[in-house]
């Protein structure tokens, strides 16, 4: 595309538009369109020639103006074609984009007013003061183990979290949609684990310090619901003897799987939604690369290893600053993954190898050694599972760059 395409007398037909000024010394805006969560970031002056384009003067004066008001040319062939890359020009026989309507607002004013926090608090409060100071309600790995049935603990593990990991994606949805910001549900994966996404492409839109709260409101959720179950279990233990109900240790198995999600969140290997905040608070754009770049390159130079080639010319000056110290959070989190397999992961897997031994050794009933052949197939599913997206992800990547 090249400026001869258009009329340099008319103005450029362009859709609806958001920009938002970032913070820090580069000056730099997103732009872009909301209802297609196509955004892109534009430096000043870039901005101020878009902006100037969107306020419908003719094309060739807005390129009059920018060379009188910056002293250069502009390449407006190039322009275009970056406009048209994301989106932004409006082509014959297209519709100028119309306000988009996002539904639910209501709702997430609603669950994040002032009366909910106050509410969220008190949970979360209450559910650490039961857990510190009443005996069995602290989370711990046995609490997966609330049925005899290994095969129940799996199933209850795989289909039981579901609907607390569509409360978590909801309050994310939530707290953009009360912005005016679309969403979007889209299954995923992370390492070995299938996971649940919720799309906030939007969320570039607005105001840096109103985009913390869609970020971590995933994990409010979480942690609310980690105090909640307790509360539950804690309520309905027997005052007499300790002794806890089917329902009440299903609260506490719950509430120990949504806790170890929780930790998830502090694998900053990852692009968890704390790796999202750190990027946003800090204005960067694609900090995880560039910090598992220079991570191995690190790494290179103290192991015997060849630390693969990089280009860095694309990097930001941001991610480049940031990610010297970054990585290093990097690495705290591959310590963080492995403290938490030594402490929930291993003996959990002990405890279950040691109930199939015992059940093998005992002369168990056709039914439980049913019951554990079952339970290892369900937990390399999972694995296959996950290898098949990783399969599918690398192919489709493969298709693209070819």
């Amino acid at each position: 595309m090249t400026s001869t395409e258009f009329d340099l007398r008319r103005p450029l037909p362009l859709h609806r538009l958001t920009f938002h000024a970032e913070d820090g010394p580069e000056g730099e805006v997103t732009i872009g369109r909301a209802d297609t969560g196509e955004f892109g970031v534009f430096p000043a002056d870039g901005a101020a020639l878009l902006s100037r384009l969107a306020e419908g003067g003719p094309l060739g004066d807005a390129v009059s103006w920018y060379e009188r008001e910056y002293g250069e040319t502009v390449d407006i062939g190039e322009f275009l074609e970056v406009l048209d890359e994301f989106g932004m020009i409006v082509h014959d026989g297209q519709a100028v984009t119309e306000p988009v309507t996002v539904r639910w607002r209501r709702l997430g004013a609603a669950v994040f007013s002032p009366p909910a926090w106050l509410l969220y608090a008190a949970v979360i409060a209450t559910g650490i003061f039961v857990m510190a100071t009443v005996p069995g309600m602290a989370p711990h790995y046995s609490a997966v183990f609330f049925v005899p049935s290994l095969v129940a603990i799996q199933l209850f593990a795989l289909f039981g979290q579901i609907p607390l990991i569509l409360v978590h994606e909801t309050f994310h949805a939530l707290a953009g949609r009360r912005l005016g910001i679309p969403s979007s549900l889209r299954v995923g994966r992370r390492l070995i684990f299938v996971v649940f996404e919720t799309s906030l492409d939007g969320l570039v839109a607005v105001p840096r310090r109103q985009r913390y709260l869609p970020m971590l409101a995933g994990m409010l959720a979480d942690a609310v619901f980690v105090a909640a179950l307790t509360l539950v279990a804690a309520a309905l233990r027997d005052p007499a003897t300790g002794a806890l109900g089917l329902f009440a240790r299903a609260c506490l198995a719950l509430a120990f799987y949504t806790l170890m999600r929780l930790v998830w969140q502090f694998y900053f290997f990852l692009r968890t939604d704390l790796y999202y905040l750190v990027c946003t608070a800090l204005g960067c754009v694609d900090l995880h690369t560039v910090a598992l770049a220079m991570l191995r390159a690190r790494i290179a130079r103290v192991l015997p290893v060849a630390a693969p080639a990089v280009d860095e010319s694309g990097w930001h000056p941001r991610d480049r600053r940031v990610a010297r110290w970054y990585s290093w959070l990097v690495l705290a989190g591959y310590a963080f993954v492995l403290g938490s397999v030594v402490l929930a992961v291993v003996p959990t897997a002990i405890y279950t190898v040691g109930i199939l031994v015992t059940r093998v050794a005992d002369g168990a009933s056709p039914a439980g050694v049913l019951d554990g052949a079952l339970f290892l197939v369900l937990t390399l599913g999972q694995f296959a599972l996950a290898g098949f997206l990783a399969r599918r992800e690398r192919s489709a990547r493969s298709a693209r760059s070819a």
